[in-house]
């Protein structure tokens, strides 16, 4: 059950993760209910091993990890399933099943859903693929797609379990520009119209200004910046300066 001491949707309280080496280190940040975070920073700080401990696929070697407003932190695996139906995660390669067409995998969470019909699962199928403008691939196996038309399938899959919250792991990475232009555009809209708590990992700074309420750019391991994008361009900070240039940063029109 919730825990009313645990404000925070999502929260990591000076978390510490190692590996051969250090991966995160004294980490904290938070996101409240509706919002979306971006997590930002250059190949290997440590950005998708955050996303891992808070699927509960991880455990932090110290520190506390809260999702859905519970301390899931010396969560059992039993424990976490009930989490991970509230809190659903999009990986990059969209982790499809390869033997179902597009309309058998967002279909697949519903199977088991009590109160789902062949009829109505087929009606939310066809909504969910509409929204995300792939209702003409319903019938496509996903070796077919791009590899942005797979993320947009795996976000549809993903609504189709009604989550709370969903983690995107760099939605818009090795995707055309119009392709990721559609995903920040589909990411925007699902947190507008449904409220959907999200954190998206991201080296797109354009997706990241169009999307993001709260960012938190990683260095070294190290939460170096946490705050709105407003107050990251503003940063004096010369690790974020330094990323922010090697980005065409240009305002979303």
């Amino acid at each position: 059950m919730p825990d009313a001491s645990l404000p925070h949707y999502l929260e990591f309280r000076d978390v510490w993760k190692s590996f051969e080496r250090p991966v995160l280190v004294d980490c904290s940040f938070h996101l409240d209910a509706g919002l979306t975070l971006g997590i930002i920073g250059r190949s290997g700080v440590g950005k998708s091993v955050t996303l891992a401990h808070l699927m509960g696929f991880l455990k932090p070697d110290q520190g506390r990890i809260i999702v859905a407003h519970q301390d899931i932190t010396d969560y059992e695996e039993a424990q976490l399933n009930p989490i991970r139906q509230k809190v659903t995660m999009v990986f990059q390669s969209g982790a499809l099943f390869d033997s179902l067409t597009v309309g058998e995998n967002v279909a697949f969470p519903l199977e088991t859903r009590a109160g789902y019909t062949a009829s109505n699962i087929e009606e939310v199928v066809d909504g969910l693929l509409a929204m995300v403008e792939l209702g003409h691939h319903k019938h496509t196996y996903p070796s077919e797609l791009s590899t942005g038309m797979k993320r947009a399938v795996a976000i549809a899959r993903a609504l189709a379990a009604q989550p709370e919250a969903i983690l995107y792991d760099e939605p818009t990475t090795m995707v055309d520009p119009p392709m990721s232009e559609h995903m920040g555009d589909l990411i925007r809209r699902l947190k507008d119209q449904f409220r959907l708590t999200s954190v998206v990992v991201t080296h797109d700074l354009k997706l990241l200004r169009k999307v993001a309420d709260s960012v938190v750019f990683l260095h070294e391991g190290r939460v170096i910046f946490f705050g709105s994008p407003e107050e990251m361009e503003r940063s004096g900070d010369p690790h974020l300066g330094e990323f922010l240039a090697m980005d065409r940063f240009q305002p979303v029109g």
